[in-house]
Formats: structure tokens, sequence, C-alpha cells
């Protein structure tokens, strides 16, 4: 590789035929050119890396060029030139975040009095314009509305809700799109062809990936593997090692514990993780990329064409988005969220990692609601697969190389349990009981009183419609409460939210455990007749 400036000063696209994506932005200022209908002002809006400031310099070398106006500049003039090495005294770049002040501005608008120099058009490029103070705006806006004959603003910012919008209102405004990881990857190996460097595609699809649509940061880390590979083919395991990102193995590891639902397997993932020696932060944002990807591929039936990498690691991909539920996958980005949330606010990232991923395994020690939903999903899907498939039912097997994920044939049914373990409405007594703490959790959402009380009860039994709750011997008081009408259809609401099934509730009295440890006895009358005077506000009356 030639030694000298940057790998993306030297690639950056010089002529609008060499720019990837943009199209309507390419389209329009083409025929702006060709026309001679060149607005005085132009607001470029984009992420960084996606070409603003490229694009505006193909914009005034068009204007400029020997050949000018032309929608193919030469590229070899000294105006061309001049314009690709930033030294044309007719093409001004300013950075907004260091000249915002209003003595700034001041001095740019001395300097747009002056005519072009060797050039057509004199072209002034305002990177991060959002960055300008408001006293600064307002000393450019007559400048921006009444500007000298054959003078150009191109405004380049990343925050276009931070603009003044009367600055906004009198420039031609265009979005640039953020490029897809395939667009990226095939600059990074159209650039390495040029510059004589060896990449395996796999490679290039992880350095394209990375880069999450900057073409700048891609480049910029293709330039750092050519040193790190000093000569040698560059290769995956170079991506990941100079990256600092997570093996693939060792994340789809991880999510395979999370979807067998083992907890210890999680937590021995978490510390393969962090034992490669990566950063823990950047663990978290691996494993969110790892979900939201396994989250697209469960949506699109299918591993789309920006997700490909190599025909095993995408199969690969396909199979586990087969296996781990939509629940899981939905809740482990938000458990990441969170994760990283509490990061920022200074929790250690590495107890964060081992934090999700051992509650995405074990929703159970998770009290939210998230965490209830998945566990009811679980459920289902347990139920559901209680019984063997009809033949052929079962889903195809994915491929080695395919991307596309099977649609699960159809399932048979769960073996019928006896009648007086079902009600109508599909449940029976073994999956009530099981689900009794999402009931008490959904309760516990409109009514805290309430729930303290059904943390007492337990179905004892399930006959046709009717669900009965055995509350101890001496939770006398509590069954009484909960008895009460208000609180008998809350229950029951709660019930049929979490199992589906519309449940009269009958209450009774029974012998308390054997060896019942006292401090799980329930509270006493007298404390929780206290926490309803402090919940409602009330008084309370004595008897007569």
């Amino acid at each position: 590789m030639s030694s000298g400036p940057s790998l993306y000063r030297r690639h950056r696209p010089r002529t609008f035929a060499d720019v990837v994506g943009q199209e309507h932005v390419v389209r329009t200022l083409s025929h702006a050119v060709e026309r001679g209908s060149v607005h005085h002002a132009y607001l470029f809006v984009g992420s960084r890396g996606t070409g603003k400031t490229s694009m505006a310099k193909i914009l005034a070398a068009c204007l400029n060029c020997v050949n000018a106006p032309t929608v193919s500049p030469c590229g070899v003039c000294d105006s061309c030139v001049a314009i690709a090495n930033a030294t044309s005294l007719d093409v001004i770049e300013m950075d907004a975040a260091s000249n915002n002040s209003v003595d700034d501005i001041r001095e740019l608008r001395e300097r747009v009095a002056y005519a072009p120099v060797s050039g057509r058009h004199k072209v002034y490029i305002l990177d991060e314009a959002h960055m300008l103070s408001m006293q600064a705006w307002n000393a450019f806006l007559k400048t921006l509305e009444e500007p000298p004959p054959r003078t150009i603003f191109v405004l380049a910012t990343t925050e276009a809700q931070k603009v003044l919008p009367t600055v906004v209102d009198r420039c031609h405004r265009f979005d640039f799109g953020r490029p897809s990881a395939e667009q990226v990857a095939a600059v990074v190996r159209r650039v390495a062809g040029a510059e004589a460097i060896a990449i395996d595609d796999a490679a290039a699809a992880l350095v394209a990936r990375h880069a999450t649509g900057s073409f700048r940061d891609a480049l910029g880390t293709l330039e750092q593997l050519v040193t790190y590979a000093d000569g040698e083919r560059i290769e995956a395991g170079d991506v990941l090692a100079v990256l600092g990102v997570a093996d693939a193995e060792q994340l789809f590891a991880a999510v395979d514990a999370v979807a067998a639902h083992d907890p210890a397997a999680a937590l021995r993932a978490a510390g393969a993780l962090a034992a490669a020696g990566r950063d823990p932060g950047q663990l978290l944002r691996d494993l969110e990329v790892h979900a939201r990807e396994l989250l697209t591929v469960q949506l699109l039936g299918e591993v789309p064409a920006e997700l490909r990498v190599t025909a095993d690691r995408d199969a690969r991909l396909a199979a586990q988005a087969v296996e781990l539920p939509g629940a899981d996958a939905v809740r482990l980005l938000e458990l990441v969220a969170a994760a990283l949330e509490a990061t920022a606010n200074g929790a250690q990232p590495r107890i964060q990692l081992e934090l999700v991923l051992i509650k995405a395994a074990a929703p159970e020690l998770d009290p939210s609601v998230q965490a209830l939903h998945a566990r009811l999903e679980r459920l289902e899907r347990r139920l559901a697969g209680s019984a063997p498939a009809p033949a052929g039912s079962a889903p195809a097997p994915v491929p080695v190389g395919s991307t596309r994920v099977p649609a699960p044939g159809p399932v048979a049914s769960a073996p019928e349990p006896a009648p007086e373990h079902r009600s109508a409405g599909a449940a029976t007594l073994e999956e009530v009981v099981a689900l009794w703490p999402a009931v008490v959790e959904v309760a516990r959402g409109d009514n805290e009183l309430l729930a303290a009380l059904l943390m007492c009860a337990r179905p004892i039994a399930l006959d046709e419609r009717e669900l009965t709750l055995g509350f101890p011997a001496h939770a006398a008081f509590h069954k009484r409460k909960a008895e009460q009408d208000d609180n008998r259809r809350a229950t029951a609401e709660a019930v049929r939210n979490v199992t589906g099934a519309e449940l009269v509730l009958r209450y009774t009295l029974v012998e308390d455990a054997e060896g019942e440890d006292a401090e799980e006895a329930p509270v006493s009358e007298e404390e929780l007749v206290r926490q309803f005077v402090e919940e409602l506000d009330a008084q309370e009356i004595a008897e007569p």
C-alpha cells in the first residue's frame, strides 16, 4: 500500500459517477448543473461518514473544472486537483464546531464579498453547521438570503433539528441515507483491490457492518488492518482482534444458553466472553447487534442481504432464530438496553453482562411484566411440543449455506388431561399453579394490596369453570378481603389475562403445611389494615 494521504482521502469520490448510494442527491444536482440552475444554498443532512462533504466538493469541481459546467469534472486540471487536495482558494471549508462565534461569521461575510480567484464560483462548505450559535446564525442570515453572484453555500450537519428554521427555509435540503453494509463492503473490496490489499470477503463484510454506514470509518478500519496484518492476507479473525468485538461463535453460545433456559450456561458464556479480553461495554453492544439480527431474521423469515457474512455463519443465524422464542429475542434487546443505560450511569459492565444473560435465560428470576410474558410463551411452546407431531409436520432442518428460516409445520396439540383438571379456557390446574406468580404480578400492577392477599393463596382445585383458591387457616382475614366483590373481579381478570381462561373463583381455608416457616407466614391482620389505611388514605372505624 502506498504511503501518503489516508485511504479515504485517496479514494473518496471525485465525480457523481463515483458516489455509492445517494441516487436522489446525485440526480438532482446533476440536472441542476446541466441546466445552469444550481441553487445558492444547500443543506446536506445525514449521519457521519455518509459523503456530505465529498458531495459538496464534487459540486464545487463540477462548477470550477476547466470544462465547467460539467457533471464529470476531469480531475486533472489545476482547479480539480486543488479542490481534491483542499488547497483551492475558491472552495473554503469551515468547521462550525470551532468557528461558531459572531466574529467568525463576520469574517466570513467579509470574505464572501470578494470574487472567485481562479474558478467560476466560490463555494463555502460549512461542516457541522448545527454548532453555530444563535447570534452567529442571525449574523449569517442576511448573507445567506442575498449572497454575491457566483457564490454557493453548502451547510452539512448531522442534526438538522438544531439548524435555525429560517436558515433551513432558504436552503435546498438533501437527506443522505445511511449506505447498506453491502454497499460499504463493496467500497472496501474496491479500495483493497486498487491498493493491492488481500482481504477475505468475510473480513470485508465484518468491516462494513462495524462501520454502521460510514464509508470513512470503514476505510479507516481497513487502514488499521493493513498495519496489523503486515502484508499478510486480512481475515475475519484479524478484524475481530483490531476492532475488539466479540467472536461470533461466543455470541452464538451465549444466546444458545438463553434459548435453552440454562442460566448456569449463560453465566459461563458471559465468563467466556469476558475472558477473551474484550471490553465488557463493547460486548454488550455486540450482544445487542446479535439479538437485533435474530429478531430481524425471525420477522423476515430469512437472513437479509445486509446481514450476510459467510454461508456457514448465515445458516447458524437462521437456525438460532428458529430456536429462540420471539419474546426472548425482544426481551434480550430490552435487557441489553437497560444494561447499557446502567453502565452509562456507572454500573460495572461485566456484572451487567452477566445479569443480562442470566435474566434472559431464567425469566423466573425477574418479576417484570416482560419476564412474565416470556415465561408464558415458553409454557405455550412447551405445551405445544409435548406430543409428537404428525409425520411430515416437523420443520425442515436448515441446510448449510441456507439463509431462509423454515416455516414451522403444524404442531400437534398437547395430550388431553383428565376433565377434572381442565376448564373451558383450556387451562389445567398444573398450568394455573405454574402461572400463579404471574397472576399475582399482573394484579400487583393495579392493586398492591390485592397482590399481597393473593400471595397467601394457592390454586388447589380446578373443576370445569371453577377455580378454588386455598388460604392457610391462619389467614382467614386475608381470605375475607380477597372475597370482596372488587377484589374477586380483579383476581378473575388477572387469571383470565394470564391463562386465557374465564374462571369462577371459590375461596377456602386449608390446613397450614407442616413445618411452614413462620417467617413466610402472611402479614398479620393489623399490618394489612395499616397498609389499607396508608394506601387508601382511609380511617379505621372501631366496631360498636
